[in-house]
């Protein structure tokens, strides 16, 4: 199959702006991204600039995009990106704005937050221990892959609400921070937890738009991860007083109340007085008849309170 690969050209050094070279090149069933960046590299132009190192999948540093979506360059079949794309094939850094060389970003601010949740267990550990330090298989289960994360960027370079918001810790750093706060063994979950919940930066700054377990290479899921700090975080008592989590409170008492949500109810008590700036559009909304209805409790919603119930005492 020949495809076309338009890979973005710009060195920091010299160039003002980038540009996008094309390369077209027969391509085999079998061949990845990485394959074609070695092929160009070796055979056609030798300036091309990219990262790359284990090819299986495991260092994380080939990670690329290509029309848009963050992949690991030694993961992707050509074939299958083109049965989505067609057979031109856009290739990009994971930040344009990062660029140093072509598609080599500047990773800094990614490494500097991932060491501000500080990524290692803190524990006081015998300097010669005489037994393993197990932790039940239910942890285990919790944690939920969250510790097989190979930093290469994908969801961070994909968030939204990083691109956005510069002091937002991303979804790398915070399913790194939920392993350790998650783990039994680790003695700063409280410390963890008080990072997590900084405004701004921390779990309630995400918007949920699901992109970081799109791009995961590992099938992580980092938002369940974000999820799982949100429970921990009222559980613990350590959840602040925001729109945010006021929004989940809400959500729970409506759904023990009436089986279901009650969307003004949700507005009034997560934005209390903020929500005086919705008049305007509720006002609109009355004439137009489209502003909801107090509801009435469903069918059963004994057994739905019984439910919330057992979840509590199972927390």
């Amino acid at each position: 199959m020949e495809v076309t690969f338009n890979i973005f050209r710009f060195n920091a050094q010299f160039d003002y702006t980038p540009r996008y070279q094309s390369y077209q090149l027969e391509v085999r069933e079998n061949e990845v991204i990485l394959d074609v960046l070695n092929r160009i590299k070796e055979d056609i132009d030798s300036t091309i600039s990219y990262r790359r190192s284990c090819r299986h999948g495991i260092c994380g540093s080939c990670a690329v995009k290509v029309n848009n979506k963050a992949v690991l360059a030694c993961k992707e079949n050509v074939y299958k990106l083109v049965e989505t794309f067609g057979d031109a094939l856009v290739v990009d850094p994971l930040d344009r704005r990062l660029a140093i060389k072509d598609l080599i970003v500047d990773k800094a601010d990614f490494w500097r937050k991932y060491r501000e949740i500080k990524p290692w267990q803190i524990s006081e550990i015998a300097s010669s221990p005489m037994s393993e330090n197990l932790i039940p298989p239910a942890v285990v289960e919790w944690i939920e892959g969250a510790d097989s994360c190979i930093e290469c960027g994908a969801c961070y370079y994909s968030c939204p609400a990083v691109r956005v918001n510069e002091r937002f810790l991303g979804p790398h750093a915070l399913t790194k921070l939920f392993r350790f706060a998650a783990d039994i063994r680790d003695t700063a979950a409280i410390e963890r937890l008080d990072t997590a919940n900084i405004p701004a930066s921390g779990i309630w700054d995400c918007v949920k738009c699901m992109e970081c377990k799109v791009v995961c290479p590992k099938e992580i899921s980092p938002i369940d991860k974000i999820t799982k700090l949100h429970l921990q975080s009222f559980v613990r008592s350590r959840a602040p007083n925001n729109p945010a989590t006021r929004h989940s409170k809400v959500f729970l008492r409506s759904i023990e109340k009436r089986g279901r949500l009650d969307e003004n109810a949700a507005v009034r008590y997560s934005l209390g007085l903020l929500a005086l700036k919705h008049v305007k559009t509720a006002l609109k909304m009355l004439r137009r008849k489209k502003l909801p209805k107090e509801t009435a409790p469903i069918e059963k919603i004994d057994e739905v309170k019984k439910l919330i119930e057992i979840a509590r005492r199972n927390r």
